[in-house]
């Protein structure tokens, strides 16, 4: 996907995501299965630690060759206790960060696209498909927000 498509899919989920999570109840967004898995909420705050983590990929790695920025996404949901923030402050959060990710698309030179960055685990030593491109960063963070999105119940 060019980034444009790239961009024209996040605009796409942006709306359809506000539309189904502005439908769900409360205890539908706060359910859980099990203590060992995520609700929906914690699934929508993942994705925001997603953004957060993928605009700092593509901001950094446009200055700064091979950056390594990764997190420990257990730690973060954790940290943040999505499950107890207000819906509406949640969907509110994940939709502003979406946009802002659009606008770094939208603004990153052509010739920053095969920009490599480092996204590998922390814990590990540094294997070959650590080294990604911002290109790739882009759209694997839309192959990530739909596998997600599926997880909530969306169709996507």
């Amino acid at each position: 996907m060019n980034m444009n498509e790239v961009i024209n899919q996040l605009n796409n989920r942006i709306s359809l995501v506000n539309s189904y999570i502005s439908a769900l109840s409360e205890e539908d967004l706060r359910a859980k299965n099990n203590a060992e898995v995520w609700s929906k909420k914690e699934i929508l705050g993942h994705l925001i630690d997603s953004a957060q983590s993928n605009i700092r990929r593509m901001v950094v790695g446009q200055y700064q060759e091979n950056a390594h920025i990764i997190y420990h996404q257990n730690e973060w949901v954790k940290a943040a206790d999505y499950q107890n923030y207000t819906s509406k402050d949640l969907l509110d959060f994940w939709v502003l960060l979406n946009k802002h990710f659009c606008q770094i698309l939208r603004n990153l030179p052509l010739e920053n696209y095969k920009t490599i960055t480092n996204w590998g685990s922390a814990t590990t030593p540094m294997l070959k498909d650590d080294l990604v491109t911002l290109e790739f960063v882009a759209n694997d963070y839309v192959r990530h927000l739909d596998h997600h999105l599926r997880q909530i119940g969306m169709t996507i």
